[in-house]
């Protein structure tokens, strides 16, 4: 693969890559209108998707960081974004253009102080691993394999103009208006801001490491304080491939049942016991062991669940209160999806939206074991979300809305139920976290 010598960190650079990258999306436009005078506008649209998919990843990749991070973010989103930028997106999970050799040496000294020479037994200046905020090399101390991931130059300083850039795009996908929006991209900022601080990150791997190793076929990596800095983490080099890796292959339902029941006990047992959860839940975060246990890796995004939100949020899983109106309305000014000034039309309209949504989305949690194999299931989730995305009503209507704490739940569980999608994992037991000591 080729490797990157040079990454925009002023404003002005990584702006000005942005500015080129979108003058490319403008000739591919003029091409599309063209094409769909001489070809069926279906076809002419599928090949704008792509060459705009292309030349957005090509200028993302480029500009690492985070503006590469909100790409890993959007593949996951299935039902909104067109197959073609979902295929190009997830590629910033683990497989970006690492940085040049020499590169890496002289980022590694300026972080550490040291060349990597004088820390490890061997070091291989050759990235194993990247992605969009950091890269991983294979080293050996002492007899012992390490990975040691190293974080992109200027990232940290770069996620406020990043973001003030990207701003205008969330937006519009989302329907975002209104003077309270402010509130949704601070708690994006706050997240991104820790996951850059990499001591932070050793110290919620260990924690949870501890927290959940009870739970059976998963393992974590040792974490190495005395080798690692605020851009730079030494942990053991755990042997394993990647779970997309894995799923695209397997056909083996025991090892997809134990992976997924692994999978699901994980993220129950830290959402309900330790009301603190890893939010970052892509196949780029999680291996398979030659024995088919789950790694978890990256715990540099840890989402904290109040009480607030946690209680008003779960009660909605139930049945029961889903169907009965008047309470299910009162849960939704709990979480801030309806809101005091909502028009009668915006009140019925977001009302029938969340029933219609959460009443699907809540099914693993009315059953003792849910089949995630279901292509039924999340067809219907596909579908939801591909109507909502192009409902004019709901364009109209100020999608500003609902607790900020949304952001990074949501992303959790449908991170979470499209990993249990790709495993095709069947019978998974809903409730085994009580069964925990």
């Amino acid at each position: 693969m080729k490797t990157i010598d040079k990454i925009p960190v002023t404003k002005i650079q990584r702006a000005t890559k942005l500015v080129s990258t979108g003058a490319k999306v403008g000739v591919n436009y003029l091409k599309y209108y063209g094409d769909k005078l001489v070809n069926p506008e279906e076809e002419a649209k599928e090949r704008l998707n792509k060459s705009n998919a292309d030349d957005i990843y090509d200028g993302l990749k480029q500009l690492k960081g985070i503006a590469l991070k909100v790409a890993q973010m959007l593949s996951m989103e299935k039902s909104i974004l067109p197959q073609a930028y979902v295929e190009k997106f997830s590629l910033a999970q683990f497989s970006v253009p690492p940085l040049s050799p020499p590169l890496v040496l002289k980022t590694f000294k300026k972080y550490f102080g040291k060349s990597p020479f004088e820390i490890y037994d061997s070091f291989n200046a050759t990235s194993v691993n990247a992605a969009s905020i950091g890269q991983v090399h294979a080293a050996v101390k002492d007899g012992k394999k390490l990975a040691v991931k190293i974080q992109y130059p200027g990232v940290a300083q770069s996620i406020a103009s990043d973001l003030a850039m990207v701003k205008p795009i969330a937006i519009s996908m989302f329907n975002i208006k209104g003077k309270d929006s402010d509130k949704y991209f601070k708690e994006v900022e706050g997240k991104l801001i820790e996951e850059t601080d990499y001591m932070l990150e050793i110290k919620q791997s260990k924690e949870i490491a501890l927290a959940c190793s009870h739970i059976s076929n998963i393992m974590f990596p040792e974490y190495y304080e005395d080798l690692s800095s605020e851009r730079i983490i030494t942990m053991d080099y755990m042997e394993g491939e990647h779970l997309s890796e894995f799923t695209a292959y397997n056909d083996n339902q025991e090892k997809a049942n134990q992976l997924g029941q692994a999978l699901w006990d994980f993220y129950m047992f830290q959402i309900h016991k330790l009301k603190k959860v890893h939010a970052d839940p892509h196949p780029g975060n999680f291996l398979v062991s030659e024995d088919a246990k789950l790694i978890a890796l990256d715990f540099g995004c840890m989402k904290s669940i109040p009480n607030e939100f946690y209680i008003p949020y779960f009660e909605l899983a139930v049945p029961k209160n889903i169907n009965n109106r008047d309470y299910f309305v009162s849960k939704l000014y709990e979480l801030e999806i309806l809101r005091e000034d909502d028009s009668k039309e915006e009140l019925e309209f977001f009302t029938d939206m969340f029933y219609e949504m959460l009443s699907l989305f809540t099914q693993p949690f009315h059953n003792e074991s849910f089949d995630f194999s279901h292509a039924v299931f999340f067809g219907k989730i596909a579908e939801l979300g591909e109507r909502y995305s192009k409902s004019t009503d709901l364009k109209k209507m100020n999608g500003n809305r609902g607790s900020k704490h949304f952001i990074y739940i949501n992303r959790t569980f449908f991170g979470l139920y499209n990993l249990m999608f790709d495993l095709k994992a069947k019978n998974i037991k809903i409730n085994n976290f009580n069964t925990f000591s």
